[in-house]
């Protein structure tokens, strides 16, 4: 057996053990496609699924630098929906220049596409309802091999998805709050600089829940900062309802990150010389259409905590007040850096509780950065960071409740 070959049976094994290990579906997909992008060498792969009431394919799985969750295309259009028609894998050596109808729309991905492997997701006897697509093989072609290897890792995910009985399901009528592009962060170190975002690309829609996983130094919390407006990119663009806001004021951030965005620290920082309740109604003065502090106590089951101050209340009530803290500001964007690091697991469970009833019954966004990776299983979407680039994002089509999560 060759190399290349002992290589690929290998992907094939940690494809079984990826779609096992995981109990939602997406996530298996998530590491599998990471899996096959590095074992290839492409530039991209994405899993393409139909959906019945729109009857168009929908991405959601992928593990490009850009965000393309949710980016559908017409039934039967371009590779991806010619392969889901024949139900037949189709390997494109180069479509530069070519101007067959075909290849058309297959910039959906976001990128030039020079090549292309696609392989249908089918169970034995059953029709297509999807499909893996790989793009851009950075070195050399496409070959039998990789064929192969796509191939068996459709077949097995087209098995674990008809044993879940998973069916896509996509959002309506998404909206993005905030957009970045090609943003770039680089910090001075002597004579040289480090940089430690690298190209991010990525949506963030009204009403999601979005969770941005990564391991400590993989750019999270620094992306983070950029999005609050509590740091500045070097390169790159970022809009916010539709309109610049790559180089805002000093007044426009003072006045963005005071009505617009609602912060979660690990740490609490509340005002120890404040009760609970004084330290919402500190904030409420100064929002521009604050909830009564009072109310965002209730919600967050802390009114009979409204007197006490800090270090009378425990770890999980400290920040179940900074919770409140945040929604007494009434904000569009609610930002939680690592909230529940520094809790225990029954004390995280409540947190996090608050947090899914926030995003489902209040009607807030929700970005929340963990090394967590069970919390993840309750987002509508997760992006996972690596090296200070997007390494894979994915969709659970049903998030898990706060209460389903075990750690």
């Amino acid at each position: 057996m060759s190399k290349l070959s002992e290589k690929y049976v290998q992907a094939v094994w940690e494809f079984t053990e990826a779609l096992q290990d995981e109990k939602q579906i997406e996530s298996g997909l998530s590491k599998c496609m990471e899996i096959l992008q590095e074992t290839i060498g492409c530039e991209a792969g994405t899993v393409w699924m139909y959906d019945t009431d729109s009857n168009r394919l929908a991405i959601i799985a992928c593990g490009t630098g850009q965000d393309v969750t949710g980016v559908t295309i017409e039934k039967g259009q371009g590779v991806v929906g010619h392969v889901m028609d024949t139900a037949e894998s189709m390997m494109v050596h180069n479509t530069i220049g070519d101007d067959s109808p075909l290849y058309g729309s297959d910039d959906a991905v976001g990128l030039i596409i020079k090549n292309q492997l696609v392989s249908p997701l089918k169970v034995p006897g059953g029709e297509a309802f999807g499909c893996i697509q790989l793009v851009n093989k950075k070195e050399g072609r496409f070959v039998e091999e990789d064929a192969m290897l796509c191939g068996n890792m459709a077949a097995l995910i087209a098995l674990d998805i008809e044993d879940k009985g998973y069916k896509v399901e996509l959002p309506k009528n998404r909206k993005p709050m905030i957009v970045l592009r090609d943003v770039i962060k680089e910090f001075p170190s002597g004579d040289s600089v480090i940089r430690v975002l690298k190209g991010i690309n990525l949506d963030i829609y009204e009403g999601e829940f979005l969770v941005i996983l990564g391991e400590s130094g993989c750019g999270k919390t620094t992306m983070m900062n950029i999005i609050g407006g509590m740091d500045s990119m070097t390169d790159g663009s970022l809009l916010l309802d539709g309109k610049d806001f790559s180089h805002p004021s000093d007044s426009e951030l003072t006045q963005f990150r005071r009505n617009y965005i609602g912060f979660i620290f690990q740490s609490y920082n509340l005002m120890p010389n404040l009760s609970a309740l004084e330290n919402l109604q500190f904030i409420a003065e100064i929002s521009q259409d604050p909830i009564p502090p009072e109310k965002a106590l209730a919600l967050v089951g802390l009114s009979d905590r409204a007197g006490n101050f800090p270090s009378q209340m425990s770890g999980g009530q400290q920040q179940r007040v900074s919770i409140a803290r945040a929604l007494t500001k009434n904000p569009r964007l609610i930002l939680a850096d690592e909230p529940t690091a520094a809790l225990d697991y029954a004390t995280s469970i409540e947190v996090l509780s608050i947090v899914e009833n926030i995003v489902k019954n209040e009607g807030k966004t929700v970005v929340m950065i963990t090394h967590n990776p069970e919390i993840a299983k309750m987002a509508n979407r997760v992006v996972k960071l690596r090296g200070g680039l997007i390494s894979n994002i994915r969709i659970n089509a049903k998030p898990l409740s706060a209460k389903e999560l075990v750690w």
